[in-house]
């Protein structure tokens, strides 16, 4: 179906827009007069739950008709050429965190109200008729007028030019499109600097929250415009960044040219007792769209099946900027730990989006924002881009693109045109086999007669047609001798012999640094010189093997059982990164392992064989010099230990929550998960759960709301599964950003799966008009596809969700769910066996 574009009715130029809000009946009134070029003699704007009440052209009332169903309005103007068409209407201010909206919170007692704005992706249409789509860029006049009270601060993407009796006029917005307008009017508190270039950066967040937990944004985000400005070669093209923690956000953060909002979460840091692990967070995500106000506001997709250029270009960028500015970090491990996990994981299911994909309806869109396709999978491709050209040719290429397309809209093949011009490489071919085609390949590496033999297929998790798909695959291999890049399904290398012999010494390794989208399956004596080589690899590889084998695992292409004899090779002291390998192989391993049977006791003692010596050397507090590495692991280190049932680790955090029961939130926040995790496990008690429930209500630390919910979610009690489930319906408790978040926890444990499966399916509707066109609405879907294992649950889900697959951007995902419960129930029948029997030998070994 072809896509309908209203900017060939209307091209606009500029908007004049002003807004009288009322935050008392959550309404508003607008008046917008639209400059530009007429291509019809009737044209179409955008227009969604606004009452329009006069429409003038040529600055006369002309006829005008509302197409609510397709969210247009049709405007008779009966001439082409330049005109001004001018728009009055009224709008509700609703609380679905799109358009115009609320945020909620308290500040000693009182509730308070911010009101923002949240435009992407096709949500401008719903505070002014407009031409909403990204290729319309034109030049924005904002006025806002309020019920302003002492106190009050409005903000928006430029300065504020002047405030005539009340009404806040800023100064004309640069070219950009209409999804990235935004404002925020309300009590806020603020902290500013400036970047060596002269931009003034400031933070701003109600003032539930202490001043400094201002800081540590401020200080990332005015190092982080410095680097990209000399990184891209291009400068910040604005006079501020302002960067906004909003209490209600649907999102994590939204790349408001200028004026980028966030999920509380996202931006503030605890002042007193922050860990390294959310400050690195924090700075991830600032960094993030920071990248944003270059590649994506400065140059924008042409449209949205182009979104993975915006997203999977930012999502690596974050890590290129916090490596720049806190090396110490060793940010790229979390990139191996996170994003190529999540993408090897969701991309081996068939009947996965491939990055690029085509869009028909704007309310497709919102489905289009798969963390693990267009972030995790896109990002992974650009890593994979990035090494493959070199850092410098690929930076050159950059600026060459933003001088070309700045203020302006581009398709994909453009970056590559900048990027092949740099570096003299063919770019366009190395990506168009891996953002046009779903999935990613298996590479099958073994030794016949004297022939090195590397081949590719599609690799699946579950059933998978194979339709012979083959990628552009850089090698990155750590021998000399073998081609840079797999093009073919199979290539034989003869003269195994000598090549070993020219390469002696090391290892034969692909995807070096774990850089480029697929596994690898070493065979015979490669996979046992590679694991006889393994202490003397570096961490990412030690990581990578890990995380491969137990990929071909899920796929059936070798057994979980082999998986699980690489775990002794790990039983010293580890760096963190490894630690998380360890960790993504035992929760694997636990699909196999029963509640209370003798086969979790083997588990538990190899668990704590496993990371005993790191218990051992980590403890319970910060040492003085420790590195980032033994702060960030500490945490890991306890989880497991308490899993495994360790009676010291269990008792010492018993101890610790004893010492803090009345001031829970000064647990050293490293620890403090795992304190109040063991707590609510260890006692079962209402009361404890009562406690972390008003701690819950009360405190404004988002970062210690997670935990406390997570806690409580370990609650074995049906009566206290049911209180919890019940107060997801109560936005005074659980935010309705927060839902799904909840949903997940109470879910993910077996004895209250069944209570929140039946809650959801129950709530169904309301679920949908909550959240519904929110960016979390499909994980009511992806959750439970996660999590079921048997048979009975498969039949549940298909039962519920078939009827379902209809809805505009669920139908995907349902399928997709269907595929990943199957082969999730089939994988634990064929392997459980052979899996209980090696875990029983490794036992002895610990």
């Amino acid at each position: 179906m072809a896509v309908k574009h209203l900017i060939d009715t209307f091209v606009p130029e500029n908007y004049k827009i002003f807004l009288d809000i009322d935050r008392k009946t959550k309404t508003f009134k607008g008046q917008v007069a639209i400059k530009g070029e007429a291509k019809s003699e009737n044209v179409y704007f955008h227009a969604k739950d606004l009452k329009i009440s006069k429409v003038r052209a040529f600055s006369v009332e002309t006829n005008f008709m509302n197409d609510y169903e397709n969210e247009e309005i049709v405007v008779g103007v009966g001439t082409t050429g330049p005109v001004t068409i001018s728009f009055e209407y009224e709008g509700e201010i609703t609380d679905q965190m799109m358009g115009i909206y609320p945020s909620y919170y308290e500040v000693d007692g009182v509730k308070k109200m911010l009101i923002g704005t949240q435009f992407e992706s096709h949500f401008a249409r719903q505070a002014f008729p407009s031409i909403d789509e990204p290729e319309a860029k034109a030049t924005f006049d904002l006025s806002v007028k309020f019920d302003e009270e002492p106190g009050d601060t409005i903000v928006s993407n430029m300065p504020e030019l002047l405030n005539i009796e009340g009404i806040h006029v800023f100064e004309r917005t640069v070219k950009m499109s209409s999804y990235l307008l935004a404002f925020v009017l309300g009590e806020m508190q603020y902290k500013t600097a400036k970047t060596k270039s002269g931009v003034t950066v400031g933070t701003f967040s109600t003032k539930a929250h202490q001043p400094e937990a201002l800081d540590f944004p401020l200080e990332i985000a005015t190092q982080c415009i410095e680097f990209y400005e000399d990184y891209f070669k291009t400068p910040y093209p604005l006079a501020h960044s302002w960067h906004i923690a909003l209490p209600d956000f649907s999102a994590g953060a939204m790349e408001n040219w200028g004026c980028i909002t966030y999920r509380e979460v996202c931006m503030l840091v605890d002042p007193e007792n922050a860990t390294s692990a959310s400050k690195q967070y924090v700075a991830s995500v600032i960094c993030h769209e920071l990248a944003h106000q270059w590649f994506g506001d400065l140059v924008t997709m042409k449209w949205w099946d182009d979104l993975w250029l915006n997203e999977s270009f930012a999502n690596m960028m974050e890590y290129v900027a916090c490596d720049a500015l806190h090396p110490e970090w060793d940010i790229w491990n979390h990139f191996s730990i996170v994003e190529a996990n999540m993408a090897l994981n969701r991309d081996a299911t068939d009947g996965v989006q491939s990055v690029h994909v085509e869009v028909t309806h704007p309310d497709e869109i919102n489905t289009l924002f798969d963390p693990a396709i267009v972030y995790a999978k896109g990002a992974r491709l650009m890593v994979m881009l990035r090494k493959w050209l070199g850092d410098t040719d690929f930076s050159a290429g950059l600026h060459n693109y933003f001088e070309a397309h700045k203020y302006g809209n581009t398709v994909g093949n453009d970056l590559w045109v900048a990027l092949s011009e740099t570096s003299n490489k063919d770019v366009a071919g190395l990506m168009r086999s891996w953002l046009d085609q779903p999935g990613y390949p298996v590479v099958d590496v073994r030794v016949e007669n004297d022939e090195l033999v590397l081949s590719q297929k599609q690799f699946f998790v579950g059933e998978g047609k194979d339709e012979g798909r083959v990628w552009q695959i850089p090698l990155n291999s750590s021998w000399k001798g073998l081609p840079d890049v797999l093009g073919e399904s199979e290539i034989r290398l003869s003269g195994f012999a000598a090549l070993k012999a020219a390469n002696a010494g090391v290892a034969l390794r692909l995807n070096d640094q774990n850089a480029a989208h697929y596994v690898v399956n070493y065979e015979g004596e490669l996979l046992t010189a590679l694991l006889s080589a393994l202490t003397t690899l570096d961490e990412i590889t030690k990581f990578q093997i890990l995380q491969d084998r137990k990929i071909l695992a899920k796929g059936e292409v070798i057994s979980y059982a082999e998986v699980a004899q690489l775990l002794p090779y790990f039983a010293g002291r580890k760096s963190y990164i490894v630690s998380q390998a360890l960790n993504q192989v035992i929760s694997d391993l636990m699909l196999f392992v029963d509640e209370d049977s003798s086969t979790e006791k083997e588990f538990h003692a190899i668990v704590d064989g496993l990371f005993k010596a790191d218990y051992a050397h980590l403890g319970w507090e910060k040492q003085a010099g420790e590195s980032s590495d033994d702060e960030t692991q500490r945490g890991l280190v306890l989880n497991k230990m308490i899993f495994a049932e360790n009676a010291d680790a269990k008792r010492k955090a018993s101890e610790i929550f004893a010492a803090h029961s009345d001031k829970m939130q000064t647990i050293s926040a490293d620890i403090r998960p795992i304190i109040l995790n063991n707590e609510i496990k260890s006692t079962n008690s209402k009361a404890r759960v009562d406690q972390f429930l008003e701690a819950y209500t009360k405190t404004s630390v988002a970062e210690y709301k997670d935990e406390l919910s997570t806690a409580m979610s370990n609650a074995k009690d049906p009566a206290i599964t049911a209180t919890l489930l019940a107060h997801m319906k109560n936005s005074a408790i659980i935010k309705p950003q927060d839902i799904s978040s909840w949903y997940f926890r109470v879910l993910s444990k077996e004895f209250s799966q069944d209570m929140a499966w039946e809650w959801a399916k129950e709530n169904w509707e309301w679920i949908k008009e909550k959240l519904g066109g929110d960016m979390s609405f499909d994980k009511f879907v992806i959750y439970p596809a996660n999590l079921f294992k048997t048979a009975e649950k498969s039949a549940e889900y298909k039962a519920f969700f078939e009827p379902k697959l209809d809805i505009l951007g669920l139908g995907r995902s349902i399928k997709m769910g269907m595929k990943q419960i199957d082969a999730r129930v089939d994988l634990i029948e064929n392997q459980k066996p052979a899996v209980i029997s090696a875990l029983t030998e490794i036992s002895k070994k610990f």
